[in-house]
């Protein structure tokens, strides 16, 4: 949904996340040393404005660089994607067309001077590598407002009367506070729309909320189906053609807020097409469960008229700080059986309490996460989405430092290498010792001139956290950027597992090879990139740790190309 924040007012009806529920244990009150102390045993290994459909592959460096170019702000993503300029949010759902997947953000060429968005075109062959495309669908074009979010489908069977192969996009337009939904068309792949003649093809019944339509066809009744939200609840439709929906029925919450950015989609549970559920994804506020703003899923039953929850009791896609509006999607080019067991995800890195805010130079809001793949399984006798990142991300990683039976004690830090690249990937698994089992463990991340990050698990409570509160932007926004953000980590076979994606301005925490996931934008003192861990209250071991640079995977520019 677009809120852009403007120089001159706050950004309409923007979620504010109550504080969180979590407290500190009382063992984070022991004072933290500023540098790092004795180091003790361990051995470590080194191991070695517009594209066209005729545009070319994306241009990888043939040597990796591993740091980013010295004109690079700050905090510019080493691999993760950015606008060049002006401001970003809402991911908007790709599809895979002509050999490229085809992605749009909302983008606001005006900011800060000016509100409304459009969509921004990229192309990926990978889901890492990213090319500008320029903007697809542009604001204020026909007189119905901005662009806001919607979703893009390719008509395969030519339902909407625009010749098959198609691609339409039906997203939120806005005018003078009323939202309607309008439908545009590409006939050159996805590259350039134009509005249709009978817009809106949805309008608005006399709703305040009523935004952000998600379209998937269903194939086991011939249709398009449509999420819709609508204040405290989620709506849904379906059509023959695109054009002409009908209303079936809701999905009304009470204790998250307003509701945005719904998805539905149906998986396979642990891989067996013969076992599939539905699944109910939106943007909540979700303070009454501790949480801030984030994506919450319900697994049940769609029969074609209403959505039954199997619990209803929410579950979280990520709990972190900073991930919202995500979309998922599947690959067309895998089997059916393959595209049910799967899906891909993405999310925008960003709180609306903060957006307009972050320390950043030449664009705003926030990054977009990486792609992350989805499977559906059983976990404690509850289907639940578990999150890795992309395979593909592995293609930036470069020789890795290893190090094993690491012992971290509450005496001194630990050594450990320190990364030698603008990003890279933490992998470690984590154990206590029996008879002096620390209560925490904690790396400190993008550590220098005093400023880090905190990620840790406190083996008592069985919680990972992230904790900003130390880094340099905590001080200047407010207060829920500095609230510990929590994700469930329970010993699996009396280890638990962490993944970390570190880049300039975020980390992504895969816990327990990704039953939970925080996402969250932290931002070190320029130049540092410290890395530094310690044991609370007894003895960690480290069985294994993995540390390896992430090159720099730069957008492709259109001005890199001599697009105007």
């Amino acid at each position: 949904m677009n809120r852009t924040p403007s120089r001159d007012a706050p950004p309409g009806g923007a979620l504010r996340a109550r504080p969180g529920r979590w407290r500190r244990p009382v063992a984070w009150a022991i004072a933290v040393a500023a540098g790092v102390a004795t180091l003790i045993a361990g051995v470590l290994i080194a191991t070695g404005e517009g594209g066209t459909p005729e545009s070319g592959p994306p241009m990888h460096a043939a040597e990796p660089d591993f740091t980013r170019p010295a004109d690079w702000s700050t905090y510019r993503p080493a691999m993760h994607l950015t606008p060049d300029e002006r401001w970003m949010n809402d991911p908007q759902r790709p599809f895979w067309l002509d050999g490229r997947w085809h992605y749009y953000y909302l983008y606001n060429a005006d900011y800060p001077d000016g509100n409304g968005t459009e969509w921004y075109h990229a192309t990926s062959t990978d889901l890492v590598h990213w090319r500008e495309e320029g903007v697809a669908i542009a604001k204020y074009d026909n007189g119905l407002g901005d662009i806001e979010t919607g979703s893009a489908v390719i008509d395969t069977e030519n339902t909407a009367g625009f010749g098959a192969g198609a691609v339409i996009a039906i997203m939120t337009q806005q005018h003078e506070g009323v939202q309607r939904q309008s439908m545009f068309v590409s006939t050159d792949g996805g590259y350039r729309f134009e509005s249709y003649d009978g817009n809106p093809v949805m309008d608005n019944p006399g709703e305040t909320h009523w935004r952000d339509p998600k379209i998937v066809w269903d194939d086991e009744r011939g249709e398009w189906l449509m999420a819709l939200a609508e204040g405290h609840k989620i709506g849904f439709y379906t059509s023959p053609d695109l054009k002409a929906w009908s209303y079936r029925s809701g999905f009304e919450r009470d204790d998250l807020g307003i509701l945005e950015c719904p998805d539905l989609f149906r998986m396979s549970l642990d891989g067996d097409p013969s076992n599939t559920r539905w699944v109910l994804a939106a943007g909540v506020n979700g303070g009454e469960y501790g949480m801030t703003t984030g994506t919450a899923y319900w697994t049940g039953d769609w029969n074609g008229t209403t959505f039954a929850a199997d619990d209803a009791e929410p579950q979280w896609l990520d709990r972190g700080a900073d991930f919202y509006a995500t979309v998922t999607w599947d690959d067309p080019r895998r089997s059916e059986s393959d595209r049910l067991s799967s899906r891909y995800a993405i999310g925008w890195l960003n709180n609306w309490a903060y957006a307009g805010d972050l320390p950043t130079e030449d664009w705003q809001g926030g990054v977009d996460s990486v792609v992350r793949e989805l499977v559906l399984t059983d976990r404690d006798g509850r289907p639940t989405l578990i999150s890795t990142p992309v395979g593909e991300l592995a293609s930036l990683e470069g020789d890795a430092e290893t190090a094993r039976a690491l012992e971290v004690t509450d005496a001194a830090a630990t050594p450990l290498p320190q990364p030698s690249s603008d990003a890279y990937r933490l992998r470690v698994d984590l154990r206590t010792d029996g008879e002096q089992a620390a209560r925490e463990v904690r790396f400190r991340i993008k550590q220098g001139d005093g400023a880090y990050a905190t990620v840790g698990v406190d083996f008592a409570s069985g919680q990972a956290f992230v904790a900003r509160d130390t880094d340099t932007a905590a001080a200047a926004l407010p207060p829920v950027y500095r609230e510990v953000r929590t994700a469930p980590a329970p010993p699996r076979d009396g280890v638990v597992t962490l993944d970390l994606i570190v880049d300039a301005s975020s980390v992504e925490v895969f816990v327990n090879d990704g039953e939970q996931v925080l996402s969250s934008l932290v931002f070190g003192a320029p130049g540092a990139n410290g890395l530094s861990v310690e044991s609370v209250g007894g003895t960690t071991v480290i069985d294994s740790l993995r540390l390896a640079p992430l090159t720099v995977a730069p957008v492709d520019r259109l001005a890199a190309r001599g697009a105007g």
